[in-house]
């Protein structure tokens, strides 16, 4: 690239939400360009062959189920990623519980079905379970019109629906209200009596945050959102979206610049124009569009042209503010895994082999959180487990697997540090999870471990926080990441964010990118 070189937009960051923005700008006939830190674009939203010892093992480093591209499909139909090699399928199930006395729940894609597994435990819950989804399935009508727009514009059509949806479920308000302004736990608690349903309930929705905290309820919408859309994944592993959206960027005749770091966003006049690299050199454009955490972006804006207030409301936003993070551990394995307990005491012979499994009691939830929280390794496993090489066998080679391990909630800042603790804590993990996945320990080849610094680091988001800024009902809308900055315009005209840390949140489903890329459009015609 040229120094000085002219554009309409700079994209800061070429995740898939910056790639998103950058297809649609390019689509309006904008002159756009990607600007990416990494040697690679995808940021979360990426896989690779990342362990030496098994080169042939396709590790997804952080995102890889696809939940909320399906409730909101919109960004790959109209960018046409199919034809650049983008393709996903459903996994039926896609998750299930795994309780540690060898009983397991299926969360299957329809709620009866769902509820017979329950009523194999309790009757009595899986007439709640069905009383609840009636509750869940009112307010995703309500909530998901809304979370598809900008909220900064009049969305009278979407309003509309979630308007008619409101009238429709009337009766049900009080209830609704009642449910997401709770926390989850006690919403669990009170409905569900047998311990596998209420485990299972706990190990689901903790996967959102603590359940112990006030107006969790909104937590709830995994299991709308699982029975509605199901789950996916991407075929060939999630860099073939990011890979998708960037041959659809070229097409349309935008640029991506790898392995570039921006030293400054600059801004002159209360307006943003363009940015600056190490090396001095500038690239001017009308906008620019940030897309990575927004505390990073903002504090790459020049100094003095943006009030102190500001950015220590961002800097303070709450990013893993509960103390808790995943940790993740990716094994590559010389055999296939099993899990011929749980099979084994299943009265359908279902195999899962395929499916996510979620293992936790609603002890070891809540005792994850709260010993993150003063900084100690939890104890108990909770975590999500899965060989994403059972769904794509094209992910490790023939006959062989990957396991990728997820536990929940691990101290963003343990006291030791995790530096010190590291190798011990994903042993530890290997060494729950083996419990419930045969073969883990015995055909392991090779290990990858990455905690909330490491993330941190790797991807420049703060606390290794992967949906930027905490899922809450305080921080959404207008009011995510902060009072002040969720809106159209920011202080600086002709800078935007277009990230997770935007509305409507975390997830792979570019919607920050599409909502930015309006958000210019609209822009640069009144300018």
């Amino acid at each position: 690239m040229k120094k000085n070189q002219n554009y309409d937009v700079v994209i800061v960051g070429g995740g898939h939400n910056g790639l998103s923005a950058a297809c649609y700008l390019a689509e309006a006939g904008k002159k756009v360009v990607v600007i990416e830190g990494r040697e690679k674009i995808g940021g979360m939203a990426s896989s690779g062959y990342l362990i030496p010892e098994a080169p042939q093992h396709l590790i997804h480093p952080c995102a890889l189920d696809l939940m909320s591209l399906r409730v909101h499909p919109m960004m790959p139909q109209e960018l046409q990623l199919e034809r650049h090699g983008f393709r996903q399928v459903e996994m039926a199930p896609g998750y299930v519980y795994l309780h540690p006395d060898g009983h397991s729940l299926v969360f299957w894609r329809d709620p009866a079905k769902t509820a017979a597994e329950m009523r194999r435990f309790s009757e009595h819950d899986a007439t709640e379970f069905l009383a609840l989804m009636r509750l869940i399935d009112a307010f995703m009508d309500m909530a998901i019109p809304m979370m598809r727009v900008d909220p900064s514009q009049r969305n009278l059509g979407a309003k509309w629906e979630a308007l008619k949806a409101v009238l429709r479920n009337r009766h049900l308000k009080p209830e609704i209200m009642a449910l997401i302004g709770s926390p989850a736990y006690v919403s669990i608690m009170e409905r569900f009596e047998h311990p596998v349903t209420q485990s299972a309930m706990c190990a689901l929705l903790g996967a959102a945050g603590p359940i112990t905290n006030e107006a969790t309820g909104i937590y709830f919408a995994l299991l709308g959102f699982i029975h509605r859309f199901g789950l996916g994944r991407a075929v060939g592993g999630m860099q073939t979206l990011s890979n998708a959206l960037a041959a659809r960027l070229t097409e349309l005749g935008g640029e991506i610049l790898l392995s570039t770091q921006i030293k400054e966003i600059v801004a002159e006049g209360g307006r943003a124009t363009g940015v600056r690299l190490p090396d001095g050199s500038l690239i001017r454009a009308k906008a620019v569009v940030a897309s990575i955490h927004p505390k990073m972006a903002l504090e790459m804006v020049t100094p003095g042209a943006l009030d102190r207030r500001l950015l220590t409301r961002i800097a303070l936003a709450p990013a893993n503010g509960h103390g808790a993070s995943p940790l993740k551990v990716d094994v590559a394995l010389r055999s296939q895994v099993q899990y011929r307990r749980h099979e084994a005491m299943r009265p359908d012979g279902l195999s899962l082999r395929k499916c996510v499994l979620l293992i936790g009691t609603v002890e070891a939830v809540l005792e994850n959180f709260r010993s993150s929280a003063r900084g100690e390794v939890p104890k108990l496993p909770y975590m999500w487990i899965t060989a994403p090489s059972a769904v794509d066998p094209s992910q490790a080679p023939e006959g062989q697997d990957v396991a990728y391990l997820y536990p929940v909630a691990m101290p963003v800042e343990p006291r030791e540090g995790w530096d010190a603790i590291r190798a011990q804590v994903g042993q530890q993990v290997i060494d729950q999870a083996s419990g419930y996945m045969d073969g883990l320990k015995e055909f392991e080849i090779g290990r990858r471990v990455e905690a909330a610094p490491d993330l941190a680091a790797r991807l420049n988001v703060h606390r290794g926080c992967v949906v930027h800024i905490d899922t809450s009902t305080t921080r959404s809308s207008l009011m995510r990441p902060a009072p002040g900055l969720g809106g159209d315009t920011l202080p600086i005209a002709g800078l935007f964010l277009g990230g997770a840390g935007i509305h409507p949140g975390g997830g792979i489903n570019g919607l920050p990118g599409r909502i930015a890329a309006g958000r210019v459009n609209r822009f640069l015609a009144g300018s």
